[in-house]
């Protein structure tokens, strides 16, 4: 009687079950370590799904009005919004940087006079921090202490007159200079130009990114969607879709009544100072009204603005700013705010705060301006994923 072929014993449930987890704990932390690493493009892309939410509602709405394709709707809604940009820019553009130069003008010389007036009743605020140099002492210590750097750490780079390597050593050293010295480079012969055109080309460079992919993504959200939904196991697909449909229905809604409230406190702001004589009421409008995206720190910001701006005009100026800035505010938080958003979004105050003081530590000025939208999604994740499945379990 022969022996049955010998089988290795089959893996215990506990053991898979443990290899599993110990997977899931490696993939989240390289997760979290991606996003740490890379989070300037990962909110970029962010806020480029933002703006395909955007057109995609306009193109939705605009369905409801011309029965025509969406390929055709969302090119008309591109092109009007790029008309009414170009407007605003051609019409209003003179104005408002005419407003915004007297603005910053105005603030240093009161935020000046702020400061002179706690001086002489002992309250002293040091600001040599925050001011910066002089730029011919700045780079002139700036270029002692680059060669002071160079005669101690470039010395072999260097003969004994002081010149520097020339052919093939030389091409090699100044083609392997880091990006940051070529930057410096370019600031001594551009002068602070320099620093000017980089944030600019930064900043187009940032906004080009953002409406290629709104434009991109809004062109044909399902072919995205079905792509996001095959990397998902089969069996979870379904509750997938769950949380992508309903994070971008409550992005939607979120979205577009941010943006009504944003244009009524633009609105109020500017007719309430502008009743009042406040000067540079336009650009003050604007400013509260585009800052009201960031709630909580948004709306103090603009009011110390408007404040500092209202003291040229005197005491009544003051005190007639201040009513206008609460009045505004008490309109926003109980009237505009819970009749516009109670479809998109129902958070406490103190947890939107509190999503802004962890992204912004996490992710800086990016973190701190789409938090909200951030924390909108995370909701919407927790009441598909974990309150269901609980629910489910009870």
């Amino acid at each position: 009687m022969t022996a049955p072929p010998f089988s290795p014993p089959a893996n215990p449930p506990g053991a898979r079950r443990l290899a599993v987890a110990g997977i899931a704990v490696v993939a989240f932390a390289a997760a979290l370590w991606l996003a740490w690493t890379a989070a300037a493009t990962l909110l970029l892309i962010f806020s480029g799904i933002l703006f395909a939410v955007f057109l995609d509602g306009l193109t939705r709405g605009l369905g409801h009005v011309l029965p025509i394709g969406r390929g055709w709707r969302l090119a008309l809604t591109c092109l009007v919004l790029a008309a009414l940009a170009l407007g605003l820019t051609a019409f209003g553009g003179a104005t408002v940087a005419s407003q915004a130069r007297d603005l910053g003008t105005t603030v240093r010389q009161q935020s000046e006079t702020v400061r002179d007036w706690l001086k002489e009743r002992g309250i002293e605020i040091d600001l040599s921090q925050a001011t910066p140099a002089p730029q011919g002492a700045e780079s002139g210590q700036g270029e002692k202490d680059e060669g002071q750097a160079g005669k101690s750490q470039d010395g072999k780079s260097q003969d004994g007159k002081g010149q520097k390597q020339g052919g093939l050593a030389g091409l090699a050293s100044g083609a392997l200079k880091s990006p940051g010295s070529l930057l410096s480079d370019a600031g001594n012969v551009l002068g602070p130009a320099t620093t000017v055109v980089i944030a600019l080309f930064n900043a187009l460079g940032n906004v080009l990114v953002i409406i290629f992919l709104g434009v991109a993504i809004a062109a044909d959200p399902g072919s995205y969607r079905d792509g996001a939904l095959r990397l998902v196991p089969r069996r979870h697909r379904e509750k997938a879709a769950r949380v992508l449909d309903g994070s971008g229905e409550t992005l939607r809604h979120w979205l577009f009544g941010q943006l009504v409230t944003m244009a009524a406190i633009f609105v109020l702001t500017w007719a309430g100072l502008s009743f009042l004589g406040i000067g540079g009421a336009l650009i003050l409008g604007l400013q509260a009204g585009l800052l009201a995206f960031v709630p909580t720190i948004g709306p103090l910001i603009a009011g110390v603005v408007i404040l500092l701006s209202s003291l040229a005009s005197g005491l009544n100026g003051l005190l007639g700013a201040l009513g206008v800035y609460l009045a505004v505010q008490m309109a926003e938080s109980y009237g505009l705010t819970p009749f516009i958003q109670r479809r998109a979004l129902d958070l406490p105050a103190a947890t939107i705060f509190a999503g802004q003081l962890l992204f912004g530590v996490l992710f800086g000025l990016w973190g701190v301006a789409l938090a909200l939208p951030l924390v909108a999604v995370i909701k919407v994740l927790l009441d598909e994923l974990y309150i269901e499945d609980g629910a489910e379990g009870a």
